[in-house]
């Protein structure tokens, strides 16, 4: 099994847009296939943290891949990347 783990920070003013990012990230659950399970939050909002989380679980890194390319994911990706400031990534088996 993979998880992917991202974090985002957003840029000033994006607040209403960082939640439709979230919701449309968390309804892929279930239309992609290769994704097992998938949980996308934004923070309580205390200062320093990053905006939002995003952790899914994948059977493999081949499944992972698949689902980084899938053109459903590509759109929520591009909003992300016209609202996003910043943006740190972790993929570990276990």
């Amino acid at each position: 099994m993979v998880r992917h783990v991202v974090m985002w920070k957003f840029q000033e003013g994006q607040r209403e847009n960082m939640q439709r990012f979230l919701e449309q990230l968390q309804a892929l659950q279930g239309v992609i296939p290769e994704i097992v399970d998938m949980e996308a939050a934004a923070d309580w909002g205390a200062a320093g943290h990053y905006d939002a989380v995003l952790i899914a679980t994948f059977r493999s890194r081949e499944d992972l891949e698949a689902y980084q390319k899938d053109p459903r994911h590509v759109v929520v990706s591009q909003l992300c990347t016209s609202i996003r400031a910043d943006r740190v990534a972790v993929d570990f088996e276990f």
